[in-house]
């Protein structure tokens, strides 16, 4: 679905302003069919670039990017995709309805679907009532999930979803992670990058993480908290002994048998993993 491979970009230097910026520095990933992938860096790491890749925005300095078969991100492969943009910006007299019609037509949808996958999306996303208000009247949180809506509403097989939590309350953030879950169970693929790691964690089983432009891990994010996992020894006594290395525990155990009540292995945080790679590639 999505195809990176050594893929460089560099904003060239503006007159009176910072030097050339190397947004990408060779980065390679892949997003394979039914799978979502969660991307993820600190602010400068180069996520907004790679999206803006795969959107066909720009063009890579070299390197190769496919989507959907294509390397260009043609008219015909952007109504293959759902995007939503981290911040989202509508006309003020526009209504959500009037949006997702405007949104539904660009992809050729015919009136009555349109009606049907909006009503559908609306009363899932707990907006419905709200439908022929203006967006400007819209809370951040409402405009989030009309985005949403829009994002979804001609059915794509690939969501690009930059930030899908921002302005949403917990009960809101709850509620669009229900509706991703949903939607990797009907066998869509998704990119999506986040802050917050937590939910990247209860969404998806893979990332990529970037850091200035360095592609610093790629892979299960099980694999990833394992680098730095513990396991704990329990004793009757109430002690934990903490032991980083697998190969000393059947000697522990030999030799407390008859104290030990359970092991038990202590894995990272993606979060914690997610800080102990970026720092160690700026050591």
């Amino acid at each position: 679905m999505i195809l990176f491979e050594q893929v460089h970009k560099t904003y060239p230097k503006q007159v009176g302003k910072s030097a050339a910026k190397h947004a990408l520095k060779g980065v390679s990933f892949a997003l394979a069919k039914g799978e979502t992938l969660g991307l993820i860096g600190q602010n400068g790491a180069g996520k907004s670039t790679s999206i803006r890749l795969i959107m066909g925005y720009m063009r890579a300095d070299s390197g190769k990017v496919l989507v959907l078969g294509d390397s260009n991100a043609s008219p015909v492969v952007r109504r293959r995709i759902g995007y939503l943009p981290e911040t989202s910006s509508f006309p003020d007299n526009l209504t959500c309805m009037e949006l997702l019609r405007f949104a539904g037509q660009c992809c050729d949808m015919k009136k009555k679907d349109i009606i049907a996958q909006s009503e559908r999306l609306l009363k899932r996303l707990g907006i419905w009532a709200d439908r022929n208000r203006r967006l400007s009247q819209y809370s951040k949180g409402m405009q989030q999930r009309a985005s949403f809506a829009a994002a979804l509403i001609h059915d794509p097989e690939l969501l690009i979803l930059d930030e899908p939590m921002s302005g949403l309350d917990p009960i809101g953030r709850a509620e669009i992670i229900g509706l991703i879950q949903d939607l990797q169970q009907q066998g869509k693929s998704i990119l999506f990058c986040s802050h917050l790691l937590d939910d990247v964690e209860r969404i998806t089983n893979q990332v990529a993480i970037l850091h200035k432009g360095d592609l610093l891990y790629n892979g299960q994010i099980k694999d990833l908290c394992a680098q730095q996992s513990e396991w704990d020894i329990e004793l009757r006594s109430g002690e934990v002994m903490t032991v980083n290395h697998e190969d000393a525990i059947p000697a522990l155990l030999t030799k407390h048998a008859d104290e030990v009540i359970g092991v038990r292995r202590a894995t990272e945080s993606l979060q914690d993993a997610f800080v102990r790679v970026v720092e160690g590639a700026a050591s």
